[in-house]
């Protein structure tokens, strides 16, 4: 007994190095991972060359199944920002849901622009749509901000093909599909959440005057800039949404398709050819060649070959970090598995008095509290408890996914860009206004996505607790006592 303790010593001091590294000093995240993953592995009965070897199979075993696809995702929402698509379908949900609506347009635009647009982009281009909306309607920008932010971080924390959610779901080994199916529904209660926040708030402080200045406080973000889209055609909504649902479309229909028997040689050829282009074509690398062909022919064909490469090539300019961090947790996970870690965690993890779906989501939840990215938090999660989980019988590794992105999603404060750039876009200078603006609707939303998916796996897992949906519950409570005593 006193043999195993070892390994499971060894990954606690991994651990704990990975998120003082990320925290204290000035480490980047990826070597931090890294040296985790050494830890993990020397102290979990590897020698050198098995360590070694473990971090390279698990960093290109992890690439190899999602890289591409992340690459393609960057590179697709890059094109939706230079054409303004966003900026369209911000335009037509206004127009569709008419008057003293704006807040849930806004929403809507958000949760449907950043599955492939960062979200800290999307705000910077979309804001100047809720700032006109709210001197021309007389509505609170406060209300505006909050459901397009609102939606805007939900489904970049949830739906791949955003970096994160996108790591997560090849770390866990689950099905793109599934995971974009599930966190588009989870993402809907969130959102709405944010918009009921959001209409509190504006009457809470109904004199809000907002003074923005986000020219001067935000010199690095890669976005197109309000002055340069202000006289550019905007394309059609058909081909604005069109590189985003039809990959969403070819996904889902392969997905569907998996869950009933495959054709055989007796069945007719037309049929069997017509399933064989279907699973081909909703594979997710495939999906997203083909999003990424439709917007770069559709969305800006007045751009000639060179200004459309450099568009392009810029999306990939963001992807490459987030692409190493993903690799570097799949070494760190794929560690845990060839020393045999997880299975000893597991049986501990088994008499614990809530469900193992909660392990992620605590852990993504501490990481984010601690380093303030949400990639970051969901991808080092899975890292961490992915291979940990395997181990468990029954299992459903789909919801413990998204249990890894949801924690992600808790209380964004100083050490989370979006938390800087949706402030002082807003012109909000006072600290209390900005943690009840930002930090506590992001913790209302996890808390509403925590009980989700805790009942979730009650009614369709295996293992679950009645207890589980009391841990997003007592975290919301926390949040709500710390507010009161300020």
């Amino acid at each position: 007994m006193q043999h195993l303790s070892v390994p499971l010593i060894g990954l606690t001091v991994a651990v704990f190095v990975l998120v003082f590294l990320v925290l204290r000093t000035k480490v980047h995240p990826l070597i931090a991972m890294i040296m985790a993953a050494c830890i993990a592995g020397l102290t979990g009965g590897l020698s050198v060359n098995q360590t070694l070897d473990a971090i390279t199979k698990g960093f290109g075993a992890t690439l190899g199944s999602i890289g591409i696809v992340i690459g393609l995702g960057v590179m697709m929402g890059r094109i939706l920002e230079v054409s303004g698509a966003a900026e369209q379908i911000a335009y037509s949900f206004i127009q569709w849901l008419g008057n003293r609506k704006e807040e849930w347009a806004l929403a809507m635009t958000g949760y449907l622009a950043s599955i492939p647009i960062f979200a800290d982009s999307a705000f910077v281009i979309l804001f100047p749509i809720a700032k006109a909306l709210s001197q021309k309607g007389n509505r609170s920008l406060l209300t505006l901000g909050i459901a397009l932010a609102g939606g805007l971080v939900v489904t970049h924390t949830l739906v791949p093909p955003t970096p994160g959610p996108l790591g997560v779901a090849g770390l866990f080994g689950v099905d793109i599909g599934a995971m974009m199916l599930l966190g588009m529904v989870l993402a809907i209660p969130c959102t709405i959440a944010f918009i009921v926040y959001g209409q509190w708030l504006g009457k809470k402080y109904a004199g809000f005057l907002e003074e923005t200045t986000a020219g001067e406080t935000l010199p690095t973000m890669p976005a197109i800039s309000v002055s340069e889209t202000e006289n550019r055609p905007l394309p059609t909504l058909t081909l604005s949404l069109l590189p985003i649902l039809v990959p969403i479309l070819l996904i889902f229909i392969k997905a569907i398709i998996t869950l009933f028997p495959l054709p055989t040689k007796t069945d007719p050829a037309v049929w069997r050819w017509t399933v064989e282009v279907l699973l081909f074509a909703g594979a997710p690398i495939i999906a997203l060649c083909i999003s990424t062909l439709l917007a770069v022919y559709t969305l800006i064909p007045y751009l000639d070959r060179h200004e459309s490469s450099a568009r392009l090539e810029e999306g990939l300019q963001s992807a490459g970090i987030i692409l190493m961090v993903t690799g570097a947790g799949g070494a760190l996970g794929f560690v845990v598995r060839e020393a045999g870690t997880g299975t000893q965690l597991a049986a501990l993890i088994a008499k614990l008095p809530f469900s193992p779906l909660m392990i992620p989501f605590l852990v993504s939840t501490v990481i984010r509290l601690i380093q303030g990215s949400a990639t970051v938090a969901m991808i080092t999660s899975a890292s961490i408890t992915a291979p940990i989980l395997a181990q468990i019988p029954g299992m459903n590794m789909l919801f413990a996914a998204q249990a890894a992105a949801m924690g992600s999603l808790f209380f964004s404060y100083f050490n989370d860009s979006l938390f800087w750039i949706f402030n002082r876009m807003m012109g909000i200078v006072e600290v209390n206004l900005q943690i009840m603006a930002w930090s506590v609707p992001t913790g209302i939303a996890w808390a509403v996505g925590g009980v989700l998916i805790a009942l979730i796996n009650l009614a369709f897992g295996s293992g679950g607790s009645w207890l589980d949906p009391l841990i997003p519950l007592s975290g919301l409570g926390i949040i709500s006592l710390v507010l009161r005593r300020k």
